[in-house]
């Protein structure tokens, strides 16, 4: 098992390498809808856990949202409080700019928690699952934020890297068949 200074390194690794080279509303959908068909063939939808998406520009617009399972209070439902666990995820990366699972491994390598480093709970969330989404040309700060909450914070951060990654590829090939043609 990794240690959490292993984590934390491999998420900043992920970070730095995961920039797309544009980002619209319509990306935020096909994104989104990519996270939720992953999710919907998992052992943990499987399982009858839920999921909340969420993608949200910097300044706050809502680019996508949903919800994989029932809303209620029981197995697999999803809830207003994840939303709030969502909303809070997505305040850490837009006040820190790294991801919350690089915010959460980083802070236990070095033994600190949010209290200590003046991030209030419940308002930030620093658990795994909430990622920034970079452009290449655009290093100052990232445009938009995905997140993803089923209660499992390196199943959700995995989820959200492995589909933008999957996204990012499946782009960078279709942009190199489209120059190919010209």
């Amino acid at each position: 098992m990794p240690s959490d200074s292993e984590l934390a390194n491999q998420a900043l690794i992920e970070e730095n390498s995961l920039r797309f080279s544009s980002f619209s509303s319509s990306d935020a959908v096909t994104l989104g809808l990519s996270i939720r068909k992953r999710f919907r063939a998992s052992s943990r939808h499987a399982k009858g856990k839920g999921l909340v998406i969420s993608i949200e520009a910097v300044g706050g617009h809502t680019l996508f949202a949903c919800t994989v399972g029932d809303l209620g209070a029981g197995m697999g439902c999803v809830s207003l409080d994840s939303w709030c666990c969502v909303k809070g995820m997505i305040k850490v990366v837009n006040r820190i700019g790294h991801s919350s699972f690089y915010v959460e491994k980083g802070m236990a390598a070095v033994g600190k928690t949010p209290e200590t480093l003046g991030i209030p709970y419940p308002e930030f969330r620093c658990n795994g699952g909430a990622f920034p989404i970079w452009l290449e040309n655009a290093p100052c700060c990232p445009i938009a934020v995905v997140a993803a909450y089923g209660g499992s914070s390196q199943e959700d951060h995995h989820l959200v890297v492995t589909t933008i990654r999957d996204f990012l590829t499946k782009a960078n090939r279709n942009s190199a068949e489209t120059q190919s043609q010209r």
